[in-house]
């Protein structure tokens, strides 16, 4: 499946196969126990997504809820997306080293981990990069870019 119309979670998860579903729900579980204050989990764009609501901050560029991560099945693996390693070259650069010193082989796309097996993955550090941004830490961050990227239109 690449994109759900599951309207809740737990829709998702049900249309998932059990291997699957086993997966995603063990780092579904990973990120809800690392997931920082003014988050909420829920269904954007087809997937289970890690979000500040809409009512908490409602200007964003595409109407949608500011994300923080993300959790899909895709047609040959699975993935779970972490907007804020991305966010900052340092921060991309601990992960990225962090990952490589597990000693599990690395897939890594331009937002997304893909996994095939939930072996693959090294959830101790999915939980500590969910874990390092705040709500107030990825306003700060999102307000930012918007205001450089209409400088740079002008």
């Amino acid at each position: 499946m690449v994109s759900s119309k599951a309207k809740t979670v737990t829709e998702y998860l049900k249309e998932l196969p059990e291997e699957r579903r086993k997966a995603i729900s063990t780092v579904r579980k990973v990120i809800l126990e690392n997931l920082p204050k003014g988050f909420e989990e829920g269904m954007t764009f087809g997937m289970i997504t890690y979000y500040i609501p809409l009512k908490d901050f409602p200007e964003t560029y595409n109407g949608q809820p500011l994300g923080i991560a993300a959790l899909a099945s895709q047609k040959n693996y699975m993935a779970v997306y972490l907007n804020n390693i991305y966010s900052e070259p340092a921060t991309t650069k601990w992960f990225m080293k962090r990952y490589e010193a597990t000693g599990k082989r690395m897939d890594i796309g331009k937002s997304c981990v893909r996994f095939r097996k939930l072996e693959d993955l090294p959830l101790d550090l999915i939980g500590e990069a969910v874990a390092m941004n705040s709500k107030e830490k990825l306003l700060e961050m999102y307000v930012d870019a918007r205001t450089s990227s209409e400088r740079a239109k002008k």
